[in-house]
């Protein structure tokens, strides 16, 4: 049985309860107190109620993934426990991804617009929020700043956000942004605000990349609540996080790797050893943010 989801004894009994493709992507929601949880509880939903269907990054005989419309409700995204020891990656890989979304250690890897022989990154997410450009404009707008300020203003506006999305490149490019927007309001509650935080994916790979991403996004939600609370004067907390991916998806040459990590860990271990305490560990992260910035740095420009 896994602990706490599904009242079935293996995984085949399991698949024979997902959901029959009706020809509609199915809309999921799953809610959790912390990150970890809320992430573990995604991917057992979408491996027990997603559709099937092609990508176009499939090979010859790549298995059908698994894919859904999924929402992600996290009450309280800095409560214990925030890290899966069963995410595809280690302490460092997370560490520096923190780095290259809020610090943008990474952003000399983009590839000059219009430049076919470039063939560098189309984007990086630090790049689209914080230093937005648009051609022939020689104004860079950094976005998180502009919905700081907006905030700490108007805590209650509904204006106050950030986007992706470059209509006049993104459509043609290979790989164009995942992320799409970010979206946050302040409600008052006695004598603070909670900034609630509500991100969009249109495309958001489940098990190898949605856990970083809500991770570094979360830290950009407690950035961006300091930065107001220091405007403001007044404290601003992290309140709840919404991650919506239009697909969330599970890819077929990820199965057997998936089946036998992932689900095997949740017939075998306990929730707690299944997760850390990011407070157990951030010493560990932080201590590695040297070396991940010359890493950085020696990347190809």
């Amino acid at each position: 049985m896994f602990e706490g989801y599904i009242s079935v004894s293996d995984k085949n009994e399991m698949k024979k309860e997902m959901i029959v493709n009706d020809g509609n992507v199915p809309v999921l929601l799953v809610e959790a107190n912390n990150l970890a949880q809320a992430w573990e509880k995604s991917m057992v939903k979408l491996y027990q109620e997603g559709c099937r269907v092609h990508t176009e990054y499939d090979k010859v005989g790549d298995p059908l993934s698994y894919d859904c419309t999924m929402g992600i409700v996290i009450h309280d995204p800095v409560s214990e426990p925030m890290i899966h020891r069963d995410f595809p990656g280690g302490l460092e890989d997370l560490q520096e991804y923190v780095l290259e979304v809020l610090d943008g250690i990474k952003d000399h890897c983009v590839r000059t617009p219009g430049v076919k022989e470039d063939t560098r990154w189309e984007y990086t997410y630090h790049q689209r929020l914080f230093a937005y450009s648009v051609p022939n404009m020689p104004k860079v707008f950094d976005q998180i700043n502009l919905l700081i300020e907006k905030l700490a203003k108007i805590p209650h506006t509904r204006r106050a956000q950030a986007i992706t999305w470059k209509v006049w490149e993104d459509n043609d490019c290979y790989d164009p942004a995942c992320l799409q927007s970010i979206w946050c309001r302040i409600i008052p509650m006695d004598d603070q605000g909670i900034l609630n935080m509500n991100v969009r994916f249109r495309s958001n790979d489940a098990y190898k990349a949605a856990f970083m991403n809500m991770f570094a996004l979360i830290q950009l939600q407690i950035h961006i609540s300091k930065r107001i609370s220091e405007i403001m004067g007044k404290t601003i907390i992290p309140g709840r996080y919404y991650h919506q991916a239009d697909s969330y998806h599970l890819y077929g040459h990820y199965h057997q790797e998936f089946e036998q990590r992932f689900l095997t860990a949740l017939k075998n271990r306990s929730f707690e050893e299944r997760t850390f305490r990011y407070e157990d560990v951030r010493d560990i992260m932080i201590q590695s943010i040297p070396d991940i910035r010359k890493k950085a740095a020696a990347m190809i420009a």
